[in-house]
């Protein structure tokens, strides 16, 4: 029926993904969810930043609102959610907080997923035209804002504005399309099921060592309470000033558990002059964040237990994985591979929460991103390989001695004897030609020699007289001839 109802050009460029020529949706409309899509978030993520920004500036106490100043600075706001560096009058800001960025991740995702839907997209390849058109649109947008704030208090490089944002966005809309257009089940049909279960083991694990992270700074939080306290009083007194710390702390709290994550997994963190980790610690000033309470000042013995926990991650990689193949080898691959993610993943994170802090004290603030990833790695592979090795079943082992022979049941069986036919038999072609027994006794006779052909015949005629004179009423004559005809028999 398609190729009936519709060109071959169209069909064709249907099933290779044209979204122009999906016989569901039209050209027009297509055009329009597109673009839609493409503006949707830059109007929703700018309008957030500037709405929280006029927030912050009403609520501060002495600060003076403008509109156009809001509107102003909400640009380099949205470069700093995707997390382009920036300057702050000439000094440089790279340790941006991570939660907006979050938030923006989601808002792309969440959009890209609706576009496929309207649209009816199905096909992997038809995801690349929504990753396109977002991606394209977020760094456009990027590089706009750096050129228009160039001259301002606050701007950023015109390149890390144009890549960042544009790498973001297609990310997340790649991540949000992935299940609507068959991503996912594409990279199921081309990776190898071994990968696949290393995979997911792995991101169990990356989430295991980011719930180690929460841990080490919920506990951190909770035991600098009052110093918590006291800094929010110290430095955001009055409820508009609270409020600001309060947002502030909040969306640097994603980047506080990567930081608790490095303690717990051993490499730690630092900020500026000051070093903390689970095996030592160097002070020194800190910023008079609320976020940072819970930063030690001397070291503790106890804190080596807190090692405990990425260990933990790294056996529940190994648990998942102990039923996934009879052969302890084969799992201890997926193992592997699980702990080569969270390695990767590691390094993204660290990355992340990383960067300049103005050019004061408290600069740089840095993960090491290198001894992190190694760490990381060991911490899943080593509990995870054990795991996997003795908590998994056994294949079974050849051994070197020959089995023993199994006994075997002979049943009866009956066998049908069948009539044995001649070797040198040989059916005649016709049976005209077939001789009749009398024939062949005579010709077997005829080789038996004269002699016994002439003694046969004396033999018959004899009989034959005998026969004539017993109906003739006389008695036979002696077969010697020394009686005769009428003599008495004695």
């Amino acid at each position: 029926m398609e190729l009936i109802t519709s060109p071959p050009e169209a069909a064709d460029a249907a099933r290779q993904g044209d979204p122009s020529t999906d016989p569901g949706v039209s050209r027009v409309t297509t055009l329009r969810i597109l673009l839609a899509t493409a503006v949707g978030p830059l109007v929703t993520g700018y309008t957030a930043v500037a709405a929280l920004l006029a927030l912050i500036t009403a609520m501060a106490p002495g600060a003076h609102f403008s509109t156009t100043g809001v509107l102003l600075a909400a640009g380099p706001g949205w470069l700093a959610a995707h997390q382009v560096p920036v300057q702050l009058t000439g000094h440089p800001l790279g340790a941006l907080p991570l939660l907006p960025t979050i938030g923006l991740g989601l808002l792309v995702a969440w959009t890209a997923a609706g576009a496929a839907q309207r649209l009816g997209y199905r096909e992997p390849g038809q995801a690349l035209t929504l990753i396109g058109v977002l991606g394209g649109t977020h760094a456009l947008f990027g590089a706009v804002v750096s050129t228009l704030s160039r001259d301002a208090p606050v701007d950023a490089d015109p390149l890390p504005a144009f890549l960042i944002p544009g790498l973001v966005a297609a990310v997340a809309a790649g991540i949000g399309s992935a299940g609507r257009c068959g991503l996912l089940a594409a990279a199921r049909r081309y990776l190898d099921p071994l990968a696949l279960h290393g995979l997911r083991a792995g991101a169990l694990g990356m989430a295991g060592l980011l719930a180690a992270g929460a841990l080490v700074f919920a506990l951190g939080s909770v035991l600098a309470a009052p110093t918590m306290h006291e800094l929010f009083q110290l430095n955001a007194p009055g409820i508009g000033s609270g409020a600001g710390m309060l947002l502030l702390c909040l969306g640097y709290l994603p980047n506080a558990v990567i930081a608790g994550l490095g303690f717990a997994a051993g490499p730690g963190f630092s900020i500026g002059p000051v070093t903390v980790s689970a095996f030592g610690l160097e002070g020194g000033p800190v910023p008079g964040l609320p976020v940072l309470a819970g930063l030690p000042e001397e070291h503790a013995r106890w804190w080596l237990a807190l090692l405990a926990l990425p260990a933990a991650a790294g056996a529940l990689v190994g648990w998942s994985l102990r039923r996934i193949d009879p052969d302890p080898a084969v799992r201890l691959r997926a193992v592997g591979v699980a702990g080569a993610l969270v390695g990767f993943g590691v390094v993204l994170l660290g990355t992340l929460a990383s960067g300049r802090l103005g050019s004061g004290t408290f600069d740089p603030v840095s993960v090491p991103v290198a001894t992190l990833s190694v760490a990381a790695f060991c911490w899943i592979v080593i509990p995870g390989a054990a795991v996997a090795w003795f908590a998994g079943p056994r294949a079974p082992v050849p051994s070197a001695e020959p089995a023993p022979e199994e006994e075997t049941v002979e049943l009866p069986v009956t066998l049908i004897e069948e009539p044995e036919e001649p070797e040198d038999a040989e059916e005649p072609e016709d049976a005209e030609d077939a001789e009749p027994p009398g024939e062949a006794g005579e010709a077997d006779g005829a080789e038996d020699g004269e002699d016994t052909e002439g003694e046969d015949t004396e033999e018959d005629g004899d009989m034959e007289a005998e026969a004539e004179q017993r109906q003739a009423g006389e008695e036979p004559a002696a077969a010697d001839g020394s009686g005769k005809p009428g003599d008495p028999v004695d």
